[in-house]
């Protein structure tokens, strides 16, 4: 199939005519068209990460669309990597789209063979929101960001992080989330990225408040915020290892570090000195010169941020693998940094609590707004999800469909989107409601460098978790499922079911979204963790009491 590289402003579809045969189809059709209507290089399918797709090339693009505006209501598109295959009879419990994306057997799944494998056409690395259609701009990733954020304002900091500063790296994509993160939690926030479009997105959508013009003025403009005691974001254009090793020279020290850079050579990490294109341009051009300049980089990168580890800072890593290629690059003492899943997040995990989602595909801003007011109504005053959404009215502006990201456990998500579901059905809400989730989640991921990093157990490699989320996801009858893996470092599950007032429509959401908490509940209490087993005991999950054997 040949590539069509024109330029198309694809945006997702409004309001409350059907495209499709049925809202749950038009509802998968938006959600696609959302993804690249936020896309980072939507010209290119390009949705993050510098090479997450939402489809392998435009043809697919354009032959997914024309299939889900005709497929039934008891019929199932099937999506291979990007690519759509085929359809096929089901019912109108299953789902209407099925999705693996980015699978590639372990030998030939190293970024080398991976990335040959993406020009030869026949795969896509597909992130974890970005081949699933389930990406929701920069706002999809700042509440685990800022939940981060705030734990170690309350483990290393005495609670607060007001005149604190946090230095951080990677404003694209998912990285855009760190600027606001950080200034919603009080802090004075600095992020570097090498590429000026990036930040200038960041700054138009309301995730950076300012770009620096130099080192000196971001210094300048830190310092006042720390004076102040107020939460605050700057941005700087710079490659990371140069304003690091700047930063160093002049005496600045950081309380926190952490980093979002596409660290992958092949795909967007970029050397010093060169800009962005030059270096996708070399990779093409002189591949083993492009990765002996990125690993000399990295190198500088990772020992900067050690530096400002043995100066006092608190460091870790934010799930980007910087840590592994830094080990590779020459630097062993880079494997010993923390990961922001296991300093603050796996607990959470272990209560089924994680980056829940949901998209008004009408388009009206009022539909959330009504989904906020049903939050206030049904949640305590002191729950996380009522102190988030209060600050999402402050602080979060809409991108592309109007969403919210909310971390619920389990059994809230499904008494959220069941009360949601009721609204839709007596007109409080304008058009159905899309439930989905990050795949950074508590059952839907295998990832030793991230979310599964050092159980309790053994068991970070172990990926038949996120394949039983799947199962479960189809059982109970999801929208859309899907599986992707990016190369050899993980695999993961997401799911999309609709909220579309219907009583098959509740039926499926209690379903599919116990489900997905609940598997995730399991497989944390299954390698050991006490707030896990006592969570699954509290809910009755598990095997029948009566089907356990007791010596």
């Amino acid at each position: 199939m040949s590539e069509q590289r024109t330029p198309r402003a694809i945006k997702a579809a409004r309001g409350t005519n059907l495209r499709c045969v049925g809202w749950h189809q038009e509802a998968i059709l938006r959600m696609l068209e959302n993804n690249l209507e936020n896309g980072e290089r939507p010209e290119d399918l390009v949705i993050y990460m510098n090479a997450a797709k939402a489809a392998r090339n435009w043809e697919c693009f354009d032959q997914i669309v024309a299939t889900l505006k005709v497929l039934k209501n008891d019929e199932t598109l099937v999506v291979q990597s990007g690519k759509p295959i085929g359809v096929f009879r089901t019912s109108i419990f299953a789902p209407r789209a099925v999705l693996s994306n980015g699978i590639v057997l372990g030998r030939w799944a190293s970024d080398g063979e991976m990335f040959d494998l993406e020009q030869q056409g026949l795969t896509v690395l597909p992130g974890m929101t970005a081949a699933c259609w389930q990406y929701i701009g920069s706002q999809g990733i700042v509440q685990g960001t800022y939940q981060s954020f705030v734990g170690a304002a309350e483990r290393y900091f005495g609670g607060s992080l007001a005149g604190r500063t946090i230095v951080t790296a990677g404003c694209g994509g998912m990285g855009g989330a760190q600027p606001l993160a950080g200034k919603m939690a009080g802090a004075a926030t600095l992020i570097v990225d090498v590429d000026p479009a990036s930040l200038k997105k960041r700054l138009k959508t309301g995730y950076l408040d300012v770009i620096a013009n130099s080192i000196d003025d971001a210094r300048l403009r830190i310092r006042q915020l720390v004076e102040l005691k107020i939460g605050g974001s700057v941005g700087l254009v710079g490659n990371v290892a140069d304003v690091y090793e700047e930063l160093i020279a002049n005496g600045f020290q950081p309380d926190i570090v952490t980093d979002q850079c596409m660290v992958d050579p092949y795909r967007g990490y970029v050397p010093s000195g060169l800009t962005p294109e030059q270096a996708s341009t070399l990779v093409k051009s002189d591949t083993p010169k492009a990765l002996e300049l990125a690993a000399s980089t990295m190198a500088r990168h990772a020992r900067a941020i050690l530096h400002f580890q043995k100066q006092g800072a608190l460091a870790f890593e934010y799930g980007n693998t910087l840590r592994a290629r830094a080990v590779e690059a020459g630097v062993p003492e880079a494997a010993a940094l923390d990961s922001f899943v296991t300093l603050f997040i796996r607990p959470l995990f272990c209560e089924g609590i994680g980056p829940f989602r949901w998209l008004a595909i009408s388009g009206d801003e009022r539909d959330i707004h009504v989904i906020d007011e049903l939050i206030e109504e049904s949640f305590p005053p002191d729950h996380m999800i009522c102190k988030w959404i209060a600050l999402a009215r402050k602080h979060i502006q809409f991108q592309g469909l109007p969403a919210r990201i909310g971390w619920l456990g389990h059994g809230e998500r499904s008494r959220l989107a069941r009360i949601v579901n009721n609204a839709v059905a007596d007109g409080r809400i304008s058009a159905p409601i899309a439930f989905t989730r990050d795949h950074l989640d508590a059952g839907s991921v295998a990832s030793p460098f991230r979310e599964t990093e050092k159980m309790r157990d053994g068991s970070e490699a172990i990926a038949d978790w996120p394949l039983i989320n799947a199962m479960l996801a189809c059982s109970g009858g999801a929208t859309l499922v899907a599986i992707h893996a990016n190369g050899n470092k993980s695999m993961s599950a997401g799911n999309t079911v609709i909220a579309d007032g219907t009583e098959l429509a509740d039926v499926k959401i209690k379903a599919v979204l116990d489900g997905d908490t609940g598997i995730g509940v399991l497989r944390h209490a299954d390698a050991g963790y006490e707030l896990a087993i006592q969570t699954r005991n509290t809910a009755g999950l598990g095997l029948p009491l009566q089907a356990i054997h007791h010596d």
